[in-house]
């Protein structure tokens, strides 16, 4: 699979112009993130009427701030305005991000996933009968599919999420995972698919990789720094994740970072943790580093510019491009 590409968000860089450039470069997909200011449905509907080929993906809609019903129609909306190109990306998102923005307690984060992913399955598809399901969390009956072929890939980090994913996804998008360690977390994914009666080959492995390419090769590896920093410094589910290889390395980090010692924080960064959490380093070192990592279970690698590495987002983009 040729890599995708994360779009910006629109206060950084004009999306649709992104995208655009990398359907000519070559990347297979373009995926449009949502947390505050923009509507990641409303913008792929317009990516897909410029654009032809590339596949359409959010990375990610939460499954708090939208009914799995709406979550269903904007898919199959994107899906068919598309010509069949879109991709569902979901997610949990964060306590701070579904209380204090979206106003809604972030009750049972895991459950709500399984249940979202599985109500929004039965909507899209096109079965003759009309969708009835009764969970713990949704109880729903008596309307009809949409008959639109969209997959749906799960963001996920903790066991328990990751088992969401065997269950009832079709791709895994990993975050701030180690690469060395997307092999050994796949392991719970595996397990659960093959106890669900389901092939975990046809799980798709897509995660999120940090990308800086410049021809100052440090300058490249310190955007990577910034971003690894932000990330563990801000949230749990992440610090963890990167203390599955890194632990004492990212308690540090945090510990500077929540204290205001953002710069050494950064500092903290090992030239380790950059080669196992992100992609930089000059045009030829980058790209052969992103060939190495999709030669192991990356199947579909979203290449992510960081804010940090905003001034190099062009270079970056051109660099790592299939073509």
């Amino acid at each position: 699979m040729k890599p995708g590409l994360l779009l910006p968000p629109a206060d950084v860089m004009d999306p649709l112009g992104i995208a655009t450039t990398a359907e000519r470069l070559g990347y297979g997909s373009v995926w449009l993130p949502e947390l505050w200011g923009s509507d990641a449905f409303v913008q792929l509907g317009l990516v897909a009427r410029e654009t032809e080929s590339v596949t359409l993906g959010t990375a990610i809609t939460n499954v708090f701030s939208r009914s799995p019903a709406n979550i269903a129609m904007a898919a199959a909306t994107v899906d068919r305005y598309s010509d069949g190109r879109a991709c569902l990306g979901t997610g949990v998102s964060t306590p701070k991000v579904i209380s204090d923005l979206h106003g809604r307690e972030y009750d049972r984060p895991v459950r709500r996933a399984h249940e979202t992913i599985e109500l929004v399955k039965a909507y899209l598809a096109d079965d003759e009968e009309p969708v009835s399901y009764d969970g713990q969390l949704f109880e729903v009956s008596d309307f009809d599919g949409l008959g639109a072929d969209v997959p749906v890939y799960h963001a996920a980090l903790g066991p328990a999420n990751r088992r969401v994913v065997g269950r009832v996804a079709d791709g895994w998008i990993p975050h701030m995972l180690p690469f060395s360690e997307l092999a050994p977390a796949f392991e719970t994914i595996r397990e659960t698919a093959t106890e669900a009666d389901r092939d975990p080959g046809e799980i798709t492995v897509a995660p999120y990789v940090p990308a800086a390419v410049s021809g100052d090769s440090e300058a490249a590896r310190n955007a990577i720094r910034g971003h690894v920093a932000h990330y563990v410094g801000s949230g749990e589910g992440y610090r963890n994740a990167v203390a599955r290889r890194f632990p004492e390395e990212a308690e540090t980090i945090a510990s500077l970072w929540q204290s205001g010692d953002r710069d050494d924080a950064r500092a903290a960064v090992t030239d380790e943790m950059v080669a196992d959490l992100g992609v930089a380093g000059t045009p030829d070192e980058a790209s052969a580093r992103l060939a190495k990592l999709q030669d192991g279970i990356a199947e579909l690698p979203i290449v992510t510019v960081p804010k940090t590495a905003t001034d190099m987002a062009l270079e970056t983009i051109d660099a790592l491009a299939p073509e």
